[in-house]
């Protein structure tokens, strides 16, 4: 057996005392086809211990290649100069046989999607263990003993027996976890952490940061974090860099960026985001338009095309990244001192769009049509095991019976964590079939009743735009076909067709000229908008869209979400939107459902349920949701759920949120076996006000 070596914090490194980290000038450039892919150009910054940068930007900014560089994971084609230094020493050039010695140490890295980062045919235990022995000579056992300290300082429960599973038996919020673990298993000196909670419910994203917050402190580490959330760098972030087309156009302490910004890029990236804390009176701020290629780029700043303020000097010479009124804020723009001295924000530089009125306004809700009723909507489906003798050994509830009811011209957002029955809900109302139990009605008829030709008929009322524009468009077929197949199903003629092809282009912004165009040819907004545009064809009554903006940069966003507004406003239509951001359910939405486990939780007006959320789920969620705003998110107090969503296979009795209930900590006996034995129903929260909410003990806190 091995002697066991300590595993015990590092001594400092020579250089210490300066910065960590040290990035100077860096340019990284791939080979194409068409020529060099400049894909950082000029990137200069330096990280202190226990210090946590952001680097923010649209898609194709070079956000990840630059964390990539750091690493020396590039492919030997990519060409890197410049410097990046640990300590003092360099780490460009280096082999990479000298960089694994590095890497998992000095650098540590978490990556956006664990389960294509850990190996799935190796336990989370050993690939723990293989990530210390790597650099430390001690025996297997003090390893996993070091692996189970590691996963429950990251809030893993039960490590003792979890260190013994694969990844596919974790959560997604337990294997981003698990990464976190191993990035800080060796007390590295800086941590990178590319998108870490992107693909994470807002829930679970609170843990994890929190976990990341508490790694940091635990290891003294400096923190570089790529991501596209801003509310997540204002709650996270000491010092910002903003970057655009390959370079950064202003750095500066969080507060300046988001308080004192003088880049129009930045001002403009700021201005788009939906707020969660303020009600939706007005279209969103929007920035036009999409981000150059970084192949071949023409002279001057790359923003130009995208920016009011450009003159003729920012056509022909690219500014230089300087310092603002203060030394530690710099920012690239010829116009910087207007922008300062005229204190120019958002609605000075980018004119936001009046959205059209509409005559289904001034109708009352209890007037208008109901496009939509499900009542004691269940759907249940067989859980079966076995290969060739299949047998049923329990039930699915994913959907356990609600009511809903979306009228004309209205929306209704659908909200809830993962696997809590959204998708199913949808899918059920888009199928047109008769449900387990309940009743579907859409546009007055019972989809249990409906005859071949029947449920073909009201297809062409019951549209939907889906999350991915790219998968669910046909890469082979050009835009125009597309956009005219559903109406060829429904016998439109080929004169209608190419007429209807150019209204529809045109009514959702794009050029009638495209039509020949294949969807590569378009940017992800771009494609979203021909989804929408094929999803209009037939005219129909209720769209149904699910997460039709979570694949897009947040500029690209607010363009899409002020699409649907003007539509929704000019043609009458009837939205039920799903999504896990409820900054923009806030913005889009006249009615939210709040949905747990197959179950509503609450349900009333969008700006009512925000404002007054009675439901202690409700107030969970909303509290998770980090706001764009430094000062804010310094003083919220957060409410953290602890685990993950029960199984739907085997729902807890009674208040199936009780398990994970913070209010049911602090019940009585008799209150908790109430919780344990009795489910609660929808019950109003204030008389007259169009709020429900389903909690055995409702109390209204204010979270935002």
């Amino acid at each position: 057996m091995r002697a066991t070596q300590s595993i015990a914090p590092k001594a400092p490194r020579s250089g210490a005392g300066g910065p960590v980290l040290s990035v100077q000038d860096l340019h990284v450039t791939f080979p194409s086809e068409a020529g060099p892919v400049q894909a950082v150009r000029g990137l200069s910054f330096e990280l202190s211990a226990g210090e946590t940068m952001a680097i923010v930007g649209e898609s194709g900014s070079g956000k990840s290649v630059t964390s990539l560089a750091i690493m020396g994971l590039h492919p030997e084609t990519a060409k890197i100069t410049g410097s990046v230094t640990l300590h003092g020493q360099e780490l460009l050039g280096r082999s990479d046989k000298d960089m694994s010695k590095i890497r998992g140490d000095g650098l540590a890295m978490i990556f956006q999607d664990p389960l294509s980062a850990l190996t799935p045919v190796y336990t989370i235990g050993a690939q723990l263990v293989e990530a210390i022995q790597a650099h430390y000579d001690v025996s297997t056992a003090a390893a996993t003993t070091r692996a189970v300290e590691l996963l429950d300082l990251v809030g893993i429960p039960n490590p003792q027996q979890r260190v013994k599973s694969f990844p596919f038996e974790f959560s997604g919020g337990m294997r981003q976890r698990a990464m976190i673990a191993m990035a800080i298993a060796n007390d590295p000196d800086v941590i990178i952490a590319d998108e870490p909670t992107t693909a994470l419910d807002v829930t679970i994203q609170a843990q994890v940061l929190e976990v990341l917050k508490r790694a940091q402190h635990e290891t003294g580490a400096a923190v570089l974090m790529i991501t596209h959330d801003l509310g997540v760098v204002a709650g996270m972030s000491d010092r910002v860099t903003v970057m655009y087309a390959g370079r950064p156009v202003e750095q500066g302490t969080v507060d300046d960026i988001f308080y004192r910004p003088r880049m129009p890029y930045t001002i403009g990236l700021l201005g788009t985001v939906p707020r969660l804390d303020q009600s939706a009176d007005s279209a969103l701020p929007t920035l036009e338009g999409s981000p150059p290629s970084v192949v071949n780029l023409p002279p001057g700043c790359p923003f130009v095309p995208r920016c009011p303020m450009a003159i003729e000097v920012c056509r022909t010479t690219e500014p230089e990244l300087e310092p603002t009124t203060s030394i530690a804020h710099l920012a690239a723009c010829h116009r910087v001192a207007e922008i300062d001295q005229g204190q120019l924000g958002h609605a000075d530089i980018f004119p936001v769009p009046d959205l059209p009125a509409s005559a289904l306004e001034r109708v009352p809700r209890e007037k208008r049509e109901t496009v939509l009723e499900l009542t004691g909507f269940k759907r249940h489906y067989p859980l079966m095991k076995g290969a060739i003798y299949r047998r049923r050994v329990g039930t699915v509830y994913a959907v356990d019976g609600i009511d809903l009811e979306v009228k004309a011209g209205e929306t209704l957002g659908l909200v809830g964590e993962s696997g809590c029955g959204k998708s199913t809900t949808l899918l059920e109302v888009l199928n047109l079939v008769r449900p387990t139990e309940g009743r579907v009605v859409v546009l007055g008829k019972d989809t249990a009743k409906l005859t071949r030709a029947e449920r073909k008929a009201l297809r062409r009322d019951l549209q939907v735009v889906f999350q991915d524009p790219m998968a669910s468009l046909d890469p082979r077929m050009p835009i125009f076909d597309i956009i005219a197949e559903p109406m060829g199903v429904h016998g439109f003629s080929k004169a209608e067709m190419e007429q209807r092809v150019q209204e529809l282009l045109t009514m959702v912004g794009l050029e009638p000229s495209h039509a020949s165009r294949y969807p590569a040819h378009f940017s992800g907004g771009q494609r979203q908008r021909i989804g929408i545009a094929r999803a209009l064809a037939l005219k129909p009554k209720l769209l149904v869209l699910d997460e039709p903006v979570s694949a897009l940069d947040v500029s690209i966003q607010a363009g899409v979400i002020n699409l649907l507004q003007e539509l929704q406003l000019e043609l009458g239509l009837a939205y039920l939107f799903v999504a896990h951001d409820l900054a923009v359910i806030r913005h889009i939405a006249t009615r939210v459902a709040v949905m747990y486990l197959g179950k509503l939780v609450e349900v009333g007006d969008v700006d009512h349920v925000y404002s007054h959320p009675a439901h202690p789920y409700t107030q969970a969620l909303l509290s998770a949701i980090p706001l764009p705003d430094p000062n804010a998110e310094r003083t919220r107090r957060r409410i953290l759920l602890q685990g993950d969503l029960p199984s739907p296979a085997d729902p807890p009795s009674g208040c199936k949120f009780r398990t994970r209930c913070p209010k049911f900590l602090t019940l009585g006996e008799a209150d908790q076996a109430k919780c344990i034995h009795e489910v609660p129903v929808l019950v109003d929260v204030a008389a007259g006000a169009d709020h429900q909410s389903a909690c055995h003990f409702n109390e209204v806190v204010r979270v935002l």
